[in-house]
């Protein structure tokens, strides 16, 4: 584990950042980041990369993490900014807010994939990294069950899209949905499949 090196080099307070909701054309995107408090816990031993959870155990596992950090925080950034800046930016952008709402400072930040510029704190990029660092897996547990929580109340306010069952994403039904009801206000207007049929 990438966090047994950190803290055998004497290093505390790691914290993971990791998103939910890129590939989604509907919803926020979602960032978390978490410094758990004791990485050995055997309370963790089911944290892993959110993906691999069914929802049930994702529901269970957000709660342990939640009494087992030290700090987190889970941020949004609304379908308007997306568009506004690109997805690359807003992810970027997502990750360096969710860091700086943490109650307490990290001294080192594992992120997953992307290299960010203005982290307060020395940072590593880490490929697959949900996989392969407890933190960042914890961060994508953090995000993935807040923001399918947002898209089941999106759900009730826009019944005709589905979105209690795809979260936004884009699935046949959910193109039918569009084709036949237009696109919504949480939309991302930015996106191909929905730019297309705003200018048909």
């Amino acid at each position: 584990m990438i966090e047994q090196k950190l803290i055998a080099a004497g290093i505390s307070k790691i914290a993971g950042v990791d998103e939910a909701g890129r590939g989604a054309c509907a919803g926020p995107l979602v960032v978390a980041a978490v410094i758990l408090r004791d990485l050995d816990s055997p309370r963790l031993k089911e944290v892993k990369d959110s993906k691999e959870l069914t929802p049930k155990k994702r529901d269970k596992v957000f709660d342990v993490i939640i009494d087992e950090s030290l700090a987190y925080s889970i941020i949004e950034i609304t379908p308007s900014e997306i568009d506004l800046i690109g997805l690359h930016r807003a992810n970027l952008e997502g990750m360096r807010r969710a860091i700086s709402a943490l109650s307490t400072n990290p001294n080192y930040i594992l992120t997953d994939g992307y290299e960010i510029e203005g982290l307060p704190a020395p940072s590593l990029a880490v490929w697959k990294g949900d996989q392969v660092a407890l933190s960042i897996s914890a961060a994508s547990i953090l995000a993935k069950v807040y923001r399918d929580r947002i898209m089941q109340e999106l759900d009730g306010k826009y019944p005709s899209y589905g979105f209690a069952s795809h979260k936004g994403y884009v699935t046949r039904s959910h193109q039918e949905s569009l084709k036949k009801y237009g696109v919504s206000d949480v939309h991302r207007r930015s996106y191909a499949n929905i730019a297309a049929l705003i200018n048909n």
